[in-house]
């Protein structure tokens, strides 16, 4: 009997590996996999690539994985916000690399992933310190610039509902960069806030389907 719902956060997060390129959801703190981060943490691994909309805040989740050296790089859109004191730090000692990519351009890149395109061009930072050293290009009358797309190891994402074949739902804006990081990621591991049966998510309120899914476990798992 097919069933990707596991019982703990460690048999969640089992098998990543330091070094991992991993793509974490959410817009700030709204749909963020903090449970999964915490397993993450509890897993001891570093060395990570991070690719996330926002570089974490206080010093809980991705903050929280920064402030213990874990994260090599971090490729996002708003590495600064209200309360991003960790990242802010690490930066300015030099001990954390940071990409910045325009949001619309990180979503499009990590989409492009889950779609099998290797790349694309985009308006979207011509003329900016952003496309320096980038391939760029006249269409259609408009300078372009050549983006290549994000694949990742793994990605944690957070959903609302999910079954046990892995069928995923979300939940007003939590649904932000959940769905894509889902397609575009060697294993997709989801934290989910209600495990249903099957059927009692209709087939058309499936976003995710199962089939881009390998583990779903619960927030209130435990840790061991």
């Amino acid at each position: 009997m097919l069933n990707k719902i596991v019982p703990t956060l460690y048999d969640a997060v089992s098998g990543v590996r330091s070094g991992s390129i991993i793509m974490i959801g959410g817009f700030g703190a709204v749909g963020q996999p903090d449970a999964l981060i915490e397993g993450l943490i509890d897993l001891g691994v570093d060395g990570l690539t991070i690719i996330a909309n926002n570089a974490g805040s206080g010093r809980t989740g991705l903050a929280r994985l920064m402030e213990l050296g874990r994260v090599r790089k971090i490729i996002c859109s708003f590495p600064r916000q209200p309360g991003s004191f960790i990242f802010e730090e690490l930066y300015k000692r030099r001990d954390i690399e940071l990409e910045i990519v325009p949001q619309g351009t990180l979503a499009e890149r990590i989409r492009a992933a889950g779609a099998g395109i290797g790349a694309f061009f985009t308006p979207t930072s011509y003329g900016t310190a952003l496309a320096e050293n980038k391939e760029a290009r006249q269409i259609d009358g408009e300078m372009q610039v050549l983006e290549f797309s994000l694949h990742a190891d793994v990605a944690l994402i957070e959903a609302w509902r999910a079954d046990r074949w892995g069928n995923l739902s979300y939940r007003g804006s939590g649904r932000n960069f959940n769905p894509v990081m889902a397609t575009a990621a060697t294993a997709c591991i989801v934290q989910a806030h209600h495990i249903v049966e099957l059927g009692q998510i209709g087939p058309d309120e499936i976003v995710t389907p199962g089939i881009y899914v390998d583990r779903v476990v619960t927030p209130v798992a435990v840790p061991h």
